[in-house]
């Protein structure tokens, strides 16, 4: 264990945040995401939430400065009705931590194919529909 890093976040995540440069992004995925055929780099933290793992995150990694959204989510797909509220928490989060930032809206298949392009993605135990979340990594300053 370590002072000050997150529990939550665990060594294998922490070696990724690490290796991470600017600009590259990282998937937070809930429960229904096909992370594993996804990912290039897959991250197991079941049996927890997204919010909870943002927070941990932003605790040490900055979002990007340089792009208009550093944040993106995937849309919910036309005709269904629903309303994600996770989307609220994200902005809390993101506001404690990061300040306010403009959080992209991403169609689900192109969602998909940016998620394919990430340098990782970090399957949770999320169970709120569309609650996937992509960040972008800053410059430590």
């Amino acid at each position: 264990m370590l002072k000050k890093i997150p529990s939550i976040l665990s060594p294998e995540l922490l070696k990724v945040l690490m290796e991470m440069g600017h600009s590259d992004e990282i998937v937070i995925s809930d429960g229904n995401f096909p992370a594993a055929s996804m990912a290039q780099r897959l991250i197991r933290l079941d049996g927890h939430d997204i919010p909870t793992i943002l927070e941990a995150i932003l605790e040490l990694m900055p979002l990007d400065t340089y792009v208009e959204a550093p944040v993106a989510l995937m849309e919910v797909t036309p005709g269904d009705d629903y309303k994600p509220t996770i989307w609220e928490d994200y902005k809390r989060v993101i506001k404690d931590k990061e300040g306010d930032h403009h959080l992209e809206m991403v169609e689900r298949f192109a969602f998909y194919e940016r998620a394919k392009k990430a340098y990782a993605v970090v399957a949770t135990g999320e169970q709120a529909l569309y609650a996937n979340i992509i960040l972008k990594k800053g410059v430590v300053k």
